[in-house]
């Protein structure tokens, strides 16, 4: 998917809660911060995975928990602060190419937790191009909920290992917190894969 970026820019609330409309069934991992109230805001499931800390972690835990569950999608919807401190991690999804991953990156340009200081990725750095680069080769910028459908068509297929640039709006809707117990969370979490508590 190829999608020419105007100046426009989704709503990141509207785009997050459609996309997980679309793909009912999928894990999600929840960078920290604005991803994790963006996802909580869209309903809190027992598939939501939300991380508190571990800043650029997700993409690292969605790999491993796509390699460890190949019959579930897994989806990460996280931020540019985030995955830009975790780049690296891309060079290992790309390696390992699971086709049931999903990376979904939303991009406001700035770190909207440490003061809304602008990020690499709204001063040159292009994300699609970095991951394609490490070997992703279905990566892709979009700035519309118009594309949520077709994303979660990929999703739902589990075809191929897929990253998507999603360019927001650089405002900070209200917080809305997910659970901060971190047992809890996890153990809700194995529960819906069937797992024992531990």
């Amino acid at each position: 998917m190829n999608q020419k970026i105007s100046a426009s820019r989704a709503d990141r609330r509207a785009f997050v809660s459609q996309l997980i409309a679309a793909a009912p069934d999928a894990l999600v991992v929840a960078g920290l911060g604005s991803a994790s109230y963006d996802v909580f805001a869209a309903g809190d499931r027992d598939r939501n995975y939300y991380l508190w800390g571990a800043m650029g972690g997700a993409a690292s835990l969605g790999l491993g928990l796509a390699l460890a569950q190949p019959d579930e999608s897994v989806i990460v919807i996280t931020g540019d602060g985030e995955q830009l401190m975790g780049i690296g991690s891309l060079a290992s999804i790309a390696v390992k190419q699971p086709k049931n991953l999903t990376i979904v990156v939303l991009d406001n340009g700035h770190f909207g937790e440490t003061g809304m200081q602008r990020s690499h990725s709204s001063l040159g750095a292009d994300l699609v191009a970095v991951a394609k680069g490490f070997g992703i080769a279905d990566s892709f910028s979009v700035n519309s909920t118009d594309a949520c459908e077709d994303i979660a068509q990929g999703i739902n297929a589990r075809k191929q290992t897929t990253f998507v640039q999603v360019f927001i709006d650089a405002n900070q809707p209200p917080r809305m917190l997910p659970p901060r117990d971190g047992p809890y969370i996890k153990n809700r979490f194995r529960a819906a894969l069937g797992l024992t508590p531990f």
